[in-house]
């Protein structure tokens, strides 16, 4: 009669061990969800060749000074001051970009220092 109730209502160690094996399965999933993109970001990283820095830090200029004229444009017919608001933000677009390009040569810098220190440890012997 003792295993009668117990067989009667849900197995609570049952589900335990469905609960346990379900988060295990999510966990494993969320690392190779997680190593794949690590390994993409890697992957184009290191694939980006030197035409393509050139063409993401020329974009990226070229934006910021198209930016900063069409503003300045637009002012300029909106208050009739004709040629003067297009005159100084097509300056401080053109020092827009080239902040970009510094930002943006800094980054990749950035990333490939990080990548050639943790790919190769300088030992040093003379800890003494």
């Amino acid at each position: 009669m003792a295993n009668s109730s117990h067989s009667d209502g849900p197995d609570p160690e049952r589900e335990a061990r469905d609960r346990s094996r379900s988060l295990a399965e999510r966990i494993a999933g969320a690392r190779r969800e997680t190593m794949v993109a690590e390994a993409s970001a890697e992957f184009r990283q290191r694939e980006m060749t030197g035409m393509g820095r050139a063409f993401r830090f020329a974009a990226e200029f070229v934006a910021a000074i198209i930016v900063g004229a069409g503003i300045g444009y637009g002012i300029d017919l909106l208050l009739g001051t004709r040629p003067w608001a297009m005159i100084v933000l097509l300056l401080l677009g053109f020092a827009a970009g080239v902040l970009n390009v510094m930002r943006a040569a800094a980054e990749m810098n950035a990333d490939v220092s990080v990548g050639t220190a943790s790919s190769s440890q300088v030992l040093d012997d003379d800890d003494d």
